[in-house]
């Protein structure tokens, strides 16, 4: 018989502890650490193996005896954030919270499949529900097949005996395994349970699609190497209760990350945003202060964002910092550089900044518009109406190079607006054909001239 080692896993960071205590030692959390059973290999298994087998070592420059292929989704938004398609024999994680879309998008992609046979587990929703969402969607899907089952081992036995060329598991969270005493939704379950499909996956090449839940700190629930067993993660963003869903590759192994699908949540499912950039800034205010438009890139598309700033005198002896889509550290850096460096008393104020549209932006290139629209609150004086900004701030008040300057400019350009505040060093070498655009590119050194550029 094996020997059953005894493991106490963190769900928060996955640290591993021998003996049960209330907080982990690593993240400090407290109630996250996790029974689990270890099931180490017999001495007899192991002399089992054949003497000689030596693994097959290739060159990188040798031919491949097959390549990958792609299948298009039918959905440009998804195929977009996807890489171009479905890698075959793939593993693709989905996340979001409860009510986002995940299983509509799951329902809505399987009828531009019409060619391939696929399997639906639906572990926590009856084939009748799905049924009458696909009515009230008005999807009609012959190549879908419906298999209400949660536990790990018959979920393989209908795969292998369907034979399908898609398999959507909805949701991870609610399949168990019975080699594991645990309940479905630990972490033992989730990690043993999607490593079996994984494994499947792969041998008998059909497209594994994976629903995860979110949990209330905003993570995909479960170990975080569930992330690193898959070949990509896909992640639901914005609020369910607004129109707009916001979808972005976290991590792909076959395509670029940070990538982004905009789509329209309404009585027909998810539609596609054919143009984002006047989605982000079509309803915005040109003539209140504290408002400044980003020429931004997510992941290889260029979008025009409104950023938003709200200050105010402070009623507390704390003023507030509070922040809906960007990072809270880097407006306190730019709170300090506006203080510091342009003399902006900042210290008595609340201030709060949203990123209009449900979007997190991430790169440095926002600080200019956050400073820009932070300024424009504190003196109380807007933006100007056809400019956008992009830029990263140093800690001396100076502009430094931001990447992708010209597809931010061209954007800019097909949207009406008729200057663009960079970076100096961006404007050195652009090329003749961008010079000739009916725009005004202006080239800053420092912050003091580019919130002048901005019109503040």
């Amino acid at each position: 018989m094996a020997k059953s080692t005894v493991r106490y896993v963190c769900s928060a960071c996955g640290a591993v502890s021998l003996k049960y205590q209330g907080r982990c030692f690593e993240c400090q959390s407290w109630g996250t650490l996790v029974e689990t059973h270890l099931e180490e290999p017999d001495a007899k298994v192991r002399k089992k193996r054949p003497a000689g087998s030596m693994p097959e070592v290739q060159n990188l420059d040798d031919d491949a005896p097959s390549g990958f292929h792609r299948t298009l989704t039918g959905i440009g938004e998804l195929d977009r954030v996807l890489g171009g398609g479905l890698m075959e024999a793939s593993a693709i994680l989905v996340g979001g919270e409860p009510g986002i879309g995940k299983s509509t998008l799951m329902l809505q992609l399987v009828p531009r499949l019409a060619g391939k046979k696929v399997l639906y587990v639906a572990g926590e929703e009856s084939p009748n529900q799905i049924r009458e969402r696909a009515r009230r969607l008005s999807i009609k899907a012959p190549n879908l097949r419906l298999v209400s089952e949660v536990a790990l081992e018959r979920i393989l036995d209908a795969i292998a005996n369907e034979q399908p060329e898609m398999v959507i598991v909805d949701s991870i969270q609610t399949v168990y395994s019975s080699d594991y005493q645990s309940s479905a939704g630990t972490i033992t379950q989730i990690r043993e349970c999607a490593a079996s499909l994984i494994r499947a996956a792969k041998e008998q090449n059909f497209i594994l699609l994976i629903i995860g839940h979110i949990t209330k700190e905003g993570s995909l629930a479960g170990p975080k190497a569930l992330e690193h067993m898959v070949d990509t993660v896909v992640q639901f963003e914005g609020e369910n209760y607004q129109r707009y869903r916001i979808i972005r590759s976290v991590k792909n192994r076959f395509g670029p990350t940070n990538e982004i699908g905009v789509f329209k949540m309404g009585e027909e499912g998810l539609t596609e945003v054919s143009n984002p950039s006047e989605f982000f800034i079509s309803d915005r205010r040109t003539d209140v202060p504290g408002t400044a438009v980003l020429a931004g890139i997510e992941g290889s598309r260029a979008l025009m964002v409104e950023v938003q700033a709200l200050v105010s005198r402070t009623g507390y002896s704390m003023p507030q910092r509070i922040s809906t889509g960007f990072d809270l550290k880097r407006i306190a850096i730019i709170l300090a550089v506006l203080e510091k460096r342009l003399q902006f008393q900042t210290a008595g104020q609340d201030v709060f900044v949203k990123i209009a549209g449900g979007l997190k932006l991430v790169e440095p290139a926002a600080d200019l518009a956050i400073a820009a629209a932070v300024a424009s609150g504190l003196q109380d004086k807007p933006c100007n109406p056809t400019a956008c900004c992009c830029g990263e701030i140093g800690l001396s008040g100076e502009l430094r190079a931001i990447s992708d300057g010209e597809r931010r400019i061209r954007e800019a350009v097909h949207l009406g607006f008729t200057s663009i505040v960079l970076p100096e060093s961006n404007t050195r070498e652009l090329k003749p054909s961008l010079k000739k655009l009916p725009i005004r590119i202006a080239g800053c050194r420092t912050l003091h001239e580019a919130l002048e550029a901005m019109g503040v």
